[in-house]
């Protein structure tokens, strides 16, 4: 499909669906959703988001057919499947997308889908790139779309604690926060295969999409497209985008000043192409924060409590993803299931004015806490629902996703230039330094060059 004829068959879907979406349903009103891209993910949370009341999945599309056929089982028969996603935008009986693709196909549809009068639930991370994230902020508002980003981190109840207590100076000043994210991919990574035909069900042109076209490989394909710069960004873009965005939520910034990066791929030999090593150093406005990603050791923190249960953990004292934040009176450590306080000691004065390092502990800066939490991707998805009915901002708005997805791309542009990154947070851009400023988006393949 040419440019012109793919932005009139944009325009075409407006004039058709947008006028008559412009009511507020009601509580009571069904709310008919197309899932594009019907893999693991996206199933897991359909699942979820069918338990809100009169919700209902209409139509499915996967490039992979047979994924979208798969759905059926539990969407039931009389919901369409397509390999194409324009076909699902061009539903009048289709009130909003859920967005489940690989990263590179998160943009485009998204924009569409808005300018098409849909409201949009798209997964993490928002976009493959940075001016790609903007881009659907900007399409948000233009079509006034109920657009709500998969970071339920945002609904989680115990995270707000934990933002009450930072931000209320319970732990006095944080300085520095440390976010990890740790797995153990050895011996075998994700593998190496030959490329090989193409399956039948399989659209392979319109998967790679936006993409450089590659030849076909299994590995590429599904779950193991995150270790594939065409499609992803490894695991800063994949896990780290959620932690960035409790950082940002905690803390009360959303925009670092300066970005480094070091790292690469040593232990696992495969046909990753993402580092299994890398630590990228943010400096916020007030406080430093350190990311690792590491995917040779599943150690962590390594910090853990009888009787708490732990995001991802595998053995008996691993702490494989998390944030630390380091205040003068204690540190929280936290993850998607709970939260911990744990207390600095009470200061002690020497008679010369001086911090007393050496003095039996008599007392705690803060009190102790701990609080076990629990997933709530199903809280997220009530939200989402909600606001398509009452047309009010949903918890992780475009924006959020925008600027916690940033900081991701953030730490891969660092890594890839190696070098210190001044970035200007008002214009999205680095400050005189082009070569970084190139890789702020990319030219995509004809005719998905949209964005």
């Amino acid at each position: 499909m040419q440019r012109r004829e793919f932005i009139k068959s944009s325009t075409a879907a407006v004039t058709t669906t947008a006028v008559s979406y412009n009511k507020i349903l009601g509580a009571n009103d069904r709310v008919r959703i197309g899932l594009i891209g019907c893999g693991g993910r996206g199933t897991q949370v359909a699942n979820l988001m069918r338990k809100v009341p009169n919700v209902e999945y209409n139509a499915l599309c996967d490039v992979f057919l047979p994924n979208a056929e798969g759905a059926k089982r539990w969407a039931g028969n009389d919901a369409r499947t397509f390999q194409d996603f324009r076909k699902v935008l061009d539903l009048k009986d289709v009130d909003a997308v859920h967005l489940a693709p690989p990263d590179h196909w998160h943009a485009i549809p998204s924009v569409m889908a808005c300018a098409a009068g849909k409201d949009v639930y798209v997964e993490k991370p928002l976009a493959y790139t940075i001016k790609e994230g903007r881009a659907i902020v900007e399409a948000a508002r233009k079509y006034n779309r109920v657009v709500q980003t998969g970071m339920q981190h945002r609904s989680a109840p115990h995270y707000r604690e934990v933002q009450d207590i930072i931000q209320s100076g319970k732990i006095g000043e944080v300085r520095f926060v440390r976010v990890w994210n740790y797995s153990n991919l050895t011996p075998y990574g994700i593998g190496k295969t030959p490329d090989e035909p193409v399956p039948d069900g399989l659209d392979w042109d319109l998967y790679c999409g936006p993409a450089p076209k590659v030849p076909y490989n299994r590995l590429r394909h599904l779950r193991n497209y995150r270790w594939f710069r065409a499609f992803a960004g490894g695991t800063i873009t994949d896990f780290g985008t959620h932690r960035f965005d409790t950082v940002h939520q905690v803390m009360g910034k959303d925009a670092p000043k300066t970005i480094t990066a070091t790292g690469g791929r040593f232990s696992n030999q495969d046909m990753g192409e993402m580092p299994d090593v890398m630590q990228v150093t943010y400096e916020y406005p007030g406080f430093v924060m350190s990311y690792e990603a590491l995917n040779i050791n599943g150690m962590g923190m390594g910090v853990r409590s009888a009787g708490l249960n732990y995001y991802g953990a595998r053995g008996s004292v691993d702490r494989p993803n998390g944030e630390a934040y380091h205040g003068t009176n204690g540190t929280i450590l936290c993850d998607r299931i709970g939260y911990e306080v744990f207390p600095e000691p009470a200061p002690v004065r020497r008679r010369d004015g001086t911090q007393d390092m050496n003095n039996p502990i008599e007392g705690f800066r803060t009190e102790a806490k701990r609080v076990q939490g629990r997933d709530t991707t199903d809280l997220h998805c009530a939200n989402f629902i909600e606001c398509i009915r009452s047309r009010k901002a949903p918890i992780a708005e475009p924006e959020i996703g925008h600027r916690s997805t940033t900081i991701a791309h953030l730490g891969n542009i660092a890594f890839k230039t190696g070098k210190r990154l001044v970035w200007d947070g008002k214009k999205e851009d680095f400050v005189n330094q082009p070569e970084a400023s190139k890789l702020l988006s990319r030219k995509a393949r004809k005719p998905w060059d949209l964005i």
